[in-house]
Protein backbone atom coordinates (compact mmCIF):
# COMPACT_ATOMS: atom_id res chain seq x y z
CA UNK A 1 0.00 0.00 0.00
CA UNK A 2 1.27 3.45 -0.95
CA UNK A 3 2.71 5.15 2.36
CA UNK A 4 -0.33 8.52 2.44
CA UNK A 5 1.27 11.95 1.64
CA UNK A 6 0.57 13.45 5.03
CA UNK A 7 2.99 10.44 6.11
CA UNK A 8 6.30 11.18 4.27
CA UNK A 9 5.74 14.72 5.27
CA UNK A 10 5.17 14.32 8.47
CA UNK A 11 8.47 12.09 8.83
CA UNK A 12 10.47 15.08 7.09
CA UNK A 13 9.01 17.40 9.64
CA UNK A 14 10.31 15.13 12.47
CA UNK A 15 13.70 15.02 11.01
CA UNK A 16 13.57 18.86 10.78
CA UNK A 17 12.10 19.18 14.31
CA UNK A 18 15.28 16.68 15.95
CA UNK A 19 17.63 18.54 14.88
CA UNK A 20 16.38 22.29 15.23
CA UNK A 21 15.53 23.83 18.82
CA UNK A 22 12.80 24.89 20.65
CA UNK A 23 10.60 27.82 19.21
CA UNK A 24 12.75 27.57 15.64
CA UNK A 25 9.66 28.43 12.90
CA UNK A 26 8.46 25.70 10.42
CA UNK A 27 7.53 25.99 6.51
CA UNK A 28 4.09 27.75 6.12
CA UNK A 29 1.61 24.63 4.97
CA UNK A 30 1.45 26.33 1.66
CA UNK A 31 5.64 26.21 1.57
CA UNK A 32 5.16 22.06 2.64
CA UNK A 33 2.29 21.91 0.27
CA UNK A 34 4.10 23.10 -2.51
CA UNK A 35 7.63 21.47 -1.79
CA UNK A 36 6.08 18.26 -1.49
CA UNK A 37 3.18 18.39 -4.34
CA UNK A 38 0.35 17.70 -2.34
CA UNK A 39 -2.60 20.03 -1.53
CA UNK A 40 -2.77 22.29 1.36
CA UNK A 41 -5.08 20.19 3.55
CA UNK A 42 -2.59 16.98 2.73
CA UNK A 43 -0.17 19.68 4.54
CA UNK A 44 -2.03 20.91 6.96
CA UNK A 45 -2.85 17.23 8.32
CA UNK A 46 0.73 16.44 8.65
CA UNK A 47 1.09 19.31 11.10
CA UNK A 48 -1.80 18.67 12.94
CA UNK A 49 -0.18 15.57 13.73
CA UNK A 50 2.92 16.91 15.12
CA UNK A 51 0.50 19.68 16.93
CA UNK A 52 -1.23 16.78 18.59
CA UNK A 53 1.58 15.36 19.61
CA UNK A 54 2.98 18.30 21.08
CA UNK A 55 6.34 18.25 19.27
CA UNK A 56 5.57 21.98 17.32
CA UNK A 57 2.81 24.66 18.22
CA UNK A 58 0.75 27.43 15.92
CA UNK A 59 0.69 30.86 16.56
CA UNK A 60 -2.10 32.63 14.68
CA UNK A 61 -0.79 34.79 12.27
CA UNK A 62 2.49 33.97 12.76
CA UNK A 63 3.07 30.33 11.56
CA UNK A 64 4.45 27.36 13.06
CA UNK A 65 7.15 26.53 15.61
CA UNK A 66 8.73 23.65 17.35
CA UNK A 67 7.98 23.10 20.60
CA UNK A 68 9.68 23.09 23.68
CA UNK A 69 10.47 19.18 24.39
CA UNK A 70 7.72 17.93 26.95
CA UNK A 71 8.97 15.49 29.96
CA UNK A 72 8.99 12.01 30.25
CA UNK A 73 5.80 10.50 31.34
CA UNK A 74 4.60 11.34 34.75
CA UNK A 75 4.23 8.25 37.17
CA UNK A 76 0.65 8.56 37.29
CA UNK A 77 0.16 7.89 33.56
CA UNK A 78 0.37 4.44 31.71
CA UNK A 79 2.08 5.20 27.99
CA UNK A 80 4.07 3.33 26.12
CA UNK A 81 7.88 4.51 26.13
CA UNK A 82 8.10 4.49 22.38
CA UNK A 83 5.09 7.14 22.37
CA UNK A 84 6.82 8.86 24.75
CA UNK A 85 10.43 9.10 22.52
CA UNK A 86 8.20 9.81 19.62
CA UNK A 87 7.05 13.19 21.43
CA UNK A 88 10.33 13.81 22.08
CA UNK A 89 10.90 13.69 17.95
CA UNK A 90 13.16 10.60 18.09
CA UNK A 91 13.23 7.31 16.86
CA UNK A 92 11.84 4.27 19.25
CA UNK A 93 13.36 0.63 18.52
CA UNK A 94 13.90 -2.47 20.35
CA UNK A 95 16.59 -4.70 20.52
CA UNK A 96 15.26 -8.26 21.65
CA UNK A 97 17.97 -9.96 24.12
CA UNK A 98 16.04 -12.96 25.37
CA UNK A 99 12.22 -14.66 24.87
CA UNK A 100 11.50 -17.62 26.02
CA UNK A 101 9.16 -20.08 28.36
CA UNK A 102 10.91 -20.81 31.50
CA UNK A 103 8.75 -21.88 34.99
CA UNK A 104 7.94 -18.65 36.96
CA UNK A 105 9.71 -18.24 40.40
CA UNK A 106 7.28 -18.59 43.32
CA UNK A 107 7.33 -14.62 43.54
CA UNK A 108 6.16 -14.51 40.05
CA UNK A 109 3.68 -16.81 40.43
CA UNK A 110 1.85 -14.48 43.64
CA UNK A 111 2.25 -11.17 41.77
CA UNK A 112 0.76 -12.47 38.58
CA UNK A 113 -1.50 -15.36 40.62
CA UNK A 114 -0.33 -18.16 38.68
CA UNK A 115 -1.66 -21.78 39.69
CA UNK A 116 0.63 -23.99 37.21
CA UNK A 117 2.56 -23.36 34.12
CA UNK A 118 4.93 -21.42 32.86
CA UNK A 119 5.80 -17.95 31.95
CA UNK A 120 6.84 -15.90 29.48
CA UNK A 121 10.62 -13.64 30.05
CA UNK A 122 11.02 -10.98 27.17
CA UNK A 123 14.40 -9.01 28.12
CA UNK A 124 14.69 -5.82 25.54
CA UNK A 125 16.77 -3.00 25.38
CA UNK A 126 15.22 -0.13 24.26
CA UNK A 127 16.52 2.70 21.98
CA UNK A 128 15.98 6.69 20.96
CA UNK A 129 17.94 6.95 17.88
CA UNK A 130 19.99 3.95 18.55
CA UNK A 131 20.84 5.41 21.92
CA UNK A 132 19.89 3.16 24.72
CA UNK A 133 17.17 4.35 27.50
CA UNK A 134 16.16 1.59 29.26
CA UNK A 135 17.27 -2.05 29.75
CA UNK A 136 13.30 -3.62 30.61
CA UNK A 137 12.78 -7.86 31.70
CA UNK A 138 9.51 -7.85 31.63
CA UNK A 139 7.38 -11.17 32.64
CA UNK A 140 3.72 -12.75 31.39
CA UNK A 141 1.53 -15.73 31.90
CA UNK A 142 2.18 -18.44 30.02
CA UNK A 143 -1.69 -18.06 28.81
CA UNK A 144 -0.06 -15.10 26.23
CA UNK A 145 2.71 -17.40 24.74
CA UNK A 146 1.63 -16.62 21.34
CA UNK A 147 3.62 -13.12 22.03
CA UNK A 148 6.32 -14.91 20.99
CA UNK A 149 5.74 -15.16 17.53
CA UNK A 150 5.19 -11.47 17.80
CA UNK A 151 7.19 -8.78 16.79
CA UNK A 152 8.98 -8.21 19.59
CA UNK A 153 11.09 -5.01 18.37
CA UNK A 154 7.87 -2.99 18.13
CA UNK A 155 5.18 -2.59 20.49
CA UNK A 156 4.30 -5.16 23.17
CA UNK A 157 1.26 -3.86 24.46
CA UNK A 158 0.14 -3.70 20.98
CA UNK A 159 0.80 -7.50 20.36
CA UNK A 160 -1.36 -7.99 23.48
CA UNK A 161 -3.99 -6.36 22.99
CA UNK A 162 -4.03 -8.69 19.66
CA UNK A 163 -4.34 -11.02 21.56
CA UNK A 164 -7.29 -10.00 23.96
CA UNK A 165 -5.53 -8.54 26.45
CA UNK A 166 -5.33 -4.78 26.66
CA UNK A 167 -2.90 -3.55 28.97
CA UNK A 168 -5.19 -0.64 31.13
CA UNK A 169 -3.71 0.23 34.89
CA UNK A 170 -1.16 -0.87 36.94
CA UNK A 171 1.27 0.13 40.05
CA UNK A 172 4.97 0.75 39.94
CA UNK A 173 8.06 1.33 42.93
CA UNK A 174 10.53 3.19 41.76
CA UNK A 175 14.39 3.32 43.25
CA UNK A 176 18.25 3.84 42.80
CA UNK A 177 20.21 1.24 41.98
CA UNK A 178 23.63 0.89 40.55
CA UNK A 179 24.47 -0.33 37.50
CA UNK A 180 25.71 -4.19 37.25
CA UNK A 181 28.07 -5.46 34.96
CA UNK A 182 25.01 -7.07 32.64
CA UNK A 183 23.16 -3.26 32.96
CA UNK A 184 26.72 -1.49 31.67
CA UNK A 185 26.86 -3.98 28.45
CA UNK A 186 23.10 -3.46 27.85
CA UNK A 187 23.16 0.05 28.52
CA UNK A 188 26.15 1.68 27.38
CA UNK A 189 27.03 2.79 30.92
CA UNK A 190 29.81 2.91 33.57
CA UNK A 191 29.49 -0.44 36.15
CA UNK A 192 28.40 1.16 39.32
CA UNK A 193 26.87 4.62 37.56
CA UNK A 194 23.05 5.31 38.98
CA UNK A 195 19.97 3.84 37.30
CA UNK A 196 16.53 4.60 38.24
CA UNK A 197 14.71 1.62 38.02
CA UNK A 198 10.74 0.91 38.10
CA UNK A 199 8.82 -2.12 38.83
CA UNK A 200 5.66 -2.61 37.28
CA UNK A 201 2.52 -4.88 37.39
CA UNK A 202 0.26 -4.14 34.90
CA UNK A 203 -3.12 -5.45 35.07
CA UNK A 204 -5.43 -6.27 32.10
CA UNK A 205 -9.23 -4.64 30.80
CA UNK A 206 -10.48 -7.20 33.60
CA UNK A 207 -7.82 -6.58 36.44
CA UNK A 208 -6.31 -9.91 35.79
CA UNK A 209 -2.53 -9.67 36.26
CA UNK A 210 -0.71 -9.54 32.73
CA UNK A 211 2.81 -7.98 32.98
CA UNK A 212 5.29 -8.11 36.02
CA UNK A 213 8.35 -6.24 34.61
CA UNK A 214 11.25 -3.66 35.90
CA UNK A 215 12.86 -1.35 33.67
CA UNK A 216 16.29 -0.13 34.20
CA UNK A 217 17.17 3.85 32.89
CA UNK A 218 20.59 5.44 33.09
CA UNK A 219 19.72 8.11 35.59
CA UNK A 220 21.49 10.83 32.92
CA UNK A 221 18.98 10.06 29.99
CA UNK A 222 15.29 9.27 31.40
CA UNK A 223 13.32 11.45 33.91
CA UNK A 224 9.93 10.37 34.98
CA UNK A 225 7.69 13.49 36.47
CA UNK A 226 5.43 12.69 39.27
CA UNK A 227 2.38 14.90 39.79
CA UNK A 228 0.64 15.19 44.05
CA UNK A 229 -1.45 16.88 45.97
CA UNK A 230 -0.13 18.92 49.31
CA UNK A 231 -2.46 17.67 52.37
CA UNK A 232 -4.12 20.43 54.35
CA UNK A 233 -2.56 21.26 57.67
Amino acid sequence: MPEPHYHRIEQALRARIARSRPHDPLPSEPELAREHGVSRMTARAAVTRLVTDGLVYRAPGRGTFVAVPTGPRRADNLIRLSEEIRKQGRTPSSRVTLAHLRPPTSEESTRLRLRRGEVVAIHRVRLADSEPIAYERAIYPGSVSALLKADLAGSVHEALAALGRTPTKGTATLTAQEATAEDARELLVPEGSALLVEERLILDERDVPLELSESRYPGNRYRLDVAFGVEPL
